[in-house]
């Protein structure tokens, strides 16, 4: 994934493959690719029934992947459901460390970034960049803002709540992405 945004949840079934599709609808404009994985992921399964529903995505083909340290590498931007699993991601790949945040937590240095241009680099990347920038200007969140909350052994209303919060986790995302574009 030259040019990636890679989405990291435990299973790969439910956080991560409903930010992936959601991500792919909202970036259908850009330059980037989305995908996921899971940190505990069972490679080969499928995506919770409740997350398809609530995306409405045609799943057709999406197989869940245990997260691989490639995966890290490959990717210009790494997003994650939880602390933990940013955790995670950075002991797998320790090169990952400056562009693997939480999704929450990226959704708010983007709200807070001055918005760059690409001058040569991608828009993601030079977003990522832009993001990081801003960090010295937010004051750190409260222990537990940067989760999100896991829908398994919800309700499909669980499943919408998560999925909302996603999107709007999304889209200053997606907005920087643009005026680097």
């Amino acid at each position: 994934m030259l040019d990636g945004l890679l989405f990291v949840c435990q299973a790969n079934m439910c956080r991560s493959p409903m930010a992936e599709f959601i991500a792919r609808r909202l970036l259908a404009d850009l330059p980037v690719v989305a995908a996921s994985a899971g940190t505990d992921a069972v490679d080969g399964g499928g995506m919770h029934p409740y997350a398809v529903e609530v995306t409405g995505a045609d799943v057709t083909g999406f197989r869940t992947r245990r997260l691989r340290p490639e995966h890290l590498t490959g990717a210009a931007l790494v997003l994650t459901a939880t602390r933990q699993q940013r955790s995670t991601c950075t002991a797998l790949a320790p090169a990952a460390l400056g562009r693997t945040f939480t999704l929450r937590q990226f959704a708010r240095l983007a709200a807070a970034a001055t918005p760059a241009r690409a001058d040569g680099d991608t828009p993601l990347r030079a977003a990522v960049a832009a993001a990081v920038r801003a960090r010295g200007r937010l004051q750190p969140a409260a222990p537990g803002a940067d989760d999100l909350r896991d829908p398994v052994g919800g309700t499909p209303a669980d499943f919408r709540r998560c999925a909302e919060e996603i999107e709007r986790s999304i889209r200053p995302v997606l907005a920087l992405i643009a005026t680097a574009g």
